[in-house]
């Protein structure tokens, strides 16, 4: 997810996506440990897309 896309949703909406986003790595977390993911860097892209959620959503609540 890119920072525009980011931006224009609500802090609801950012919410949301970032504990689907915590509840995913989590998942790929057990699956890279078991050696059945099949693609590593979608952990690094879940790791940015979450530090982008926890910054914008600071920046809305100050």
């Amino acid at each position: 997810m890119k920072k525009k896309e980011i931006k224009k949703l609500t802090k609801q909406q950012m919410l949301e996506n970032l504990t689907k986003y915590k509840k995913d790595l989590f998942n790929f977390r057990f699956q890279k440990v078991n050696g059945q993911i099949k693609s590593p860097s979608k952990i690094k892209d879940l790791k940015k897309n979450i530090a982008r959620l926890k910054t914008l959503i600071e920046v809305k609540n100050a």
